[in-house]
């Protein structure tokens, strides 16, 4: 009958629609996980980057903290030295003195 060959017709284009609908949608589906598998790789690569920034950031902390510690010594050692240094040329000069004294005699 006619109301039969209707319903059978819109079953096919029903079905030809849904087969169209779930290829789409399979083909998003695949689309959407390579992406999605794209952004945790680039994710793992922006945590690896992050740590060994952090890590370089602590290692420049520790050199900074050392050259801290290397110019505070020099600068509370300084008069010591300076003085030291002063008396060694003093001594010298002394010594220079005597010796081209003791030459002359």
């Amino acid at each position: 009958t006619d109301g039969e060959r209707q319903a059978q017709t819109d079953y096919e284009n029903f079905v030809l629609s849904s087969n169209g609908l779930i290829k789409s949608l399979q083909e998003e589906i695949v689309q959407k996980t390579k992406a999605s598998s794209a952004a945790k790789s680039d994710h793992a690569l922006a945590g690896a980057d992050h740590v060994s920034t952090v890590q370089e950031l602590e290692s420049l902390e520790q050199y900074k903290a050392d050259l801290h510690a290397e110019c505070d010594f020099l600068l509370k050692n300084f008069q010591i030295r300076q003085r030291a240094r002063l008396e060694e040329i003093e001594a010298i000069q002394n010594a220079k003195g005597i010796l081209s004294g003791a030459a002359s005699d």
